[in-house]
């Protein structure tokens, strides 16, 4: 099992142009954070697409080829891309350009997105929420697998017999489709063969067993093997010294962010006594001692078979530091444990 970190890079907004201090400031510890992640040993670091003012990552690429430059082997990857409002070609062309910068590192999670801010200030329609996403991906895929390229479709205009420059060090970009709760999106990336993110961002993970089913069902009726293709697990993440410690600095940052998100969708604030209850041995969090941790990891590999695990930081309301020795000890306390239970190769 790979393991890795993943982040939204999620911020207070500061509203003033020209002085965004605190985002600036994030940035520079999101860029620490995957230097850190590099030196202690994981193995992904991902970095999320939003248009809103509580979140600073709105180019992953462009994060990502900042992180390229600095470190040596840890893969780096969009989570997700938001493909429904970006353009496929672009969007090959700046993942490429990451994969040269970092002799071969780059990857795509390509979304529908959670947030729908991106479709008006792209000038995309809602309404078209499902087919925007379905025929920017095909494309996508087409310009993965070929260097001359013909396309017609509704939503983006046609072109015919051109090159898509530059190409990548691999001789394809690993194309991920991220998923949340949406069926027929785990069951499209098994019928096309792709890899499946799951982000378990509330509920037990054995509820998402099915995803995974889906999806490895549909990929056999596909014709391809379920068994060579990556699944990977996403949920909230937090490691301390100890089990109070861990939810101690990460409940405060985790019920900020999600009763913040929760006024928009109607969802009750979030309890303390709720968030021990979803940290718990069956629950949707990782926060907790390093043990605690492992055992988890273990308990999501045994229900899922899963090949990369990616746990979700929050930066928005934690120290600095607590992220840097969370990721500190998943690195050097967590996964030589997990990958030595897995039988990993070392």
């Amino acid at each position: 099992m790979e393991l890795g970190i993943s982040s939204f890079g999620e911020v207070a907004p500061a509203h003033v142009a020209g002085q965004d201090y605190a985002a600036q400031q994030r940035m520079q510890e999101l860029l620490a954070l995957g230097r850190q992640a590099d030196e202690v040993g994981l193995d992904v670091l991902a970095v999320g697409e939003h248009h809103r003012p509580d979140y600073v990552v709105s180019a992953p690429e462009v994060v990502l080829a900042a992180v390229a430059a600095t470190t040596q082997r840890i893969r780096l990857a969009s989570a997700v891309t938001v493909l429904s409002s970006a353009d496929p070609v672009r969007t090959f062309q700046n993942f490429a350009t990451v994969d040269l910068i970092s002799n071969g590192r780059a990857e795509i999670i390509a979304g529908r997105g959670s947030f729908i801010e991106s479709f008006p200030l792209f000038g995309y329609d809602l309404k078209h929420y499902d087919a925007l996403y379905a025929e920017k991906l095909e494309l996508l895929l087409k310009i993965n697998e070929q260097e001359i390229v013909s396309w017609q479709g509704k939503h983006r205009p046609s072109f015919t017999q051109k090159g898509v420059y530059p190409r990548p060090v691999q001789p394809r970009l690993p194309i991920w489709i991220g998923v949340g709760g949406t069926p027929a999106s785990a069951q499209r990336a098994g019928t096309l063969g792709l890899g499946l993110t799951i982000a378990i961002l509330g509920g037990a993970p054995a509820q998402y067993v099915a995803f995974a089913d889906l999806y490895r069902r549909a990929a056999q009726e596909a014709g391809h093997d379920p068994d060579t293709l990556p699944l990977c697990l996403n949920c909230h993440f937090h490691v301390a010294k100890n089990s109070q410690q861990a939810a101690d600095e990460f409940f405060p940052a985790y019920a900020t962010v999600m009763n913040r998100i929760g006024r928009e969708r109607g969802w009750s604030p979030m309890s303390r006594a709720q968030f021990d209850y979803l940290r718990g041995p069956q629950g949707p969090l990782l926060v907790g001692s390093p043990q605690e941790i492992i055992d988890k990891l273990l308990y999501i590999s045994q229900l899922f078979g899963n090949t990369r695990f990616l746990g979700q930081l929050m930066l928005e309301g934690m120290a600095h530091e607590q992220v840097m020795r969370s990721t500190e000890l998943f690195g050097k306390e967590v996964a030589p444990v997990v990958r030595e239970r897995l039988g990993v190769p070392v």
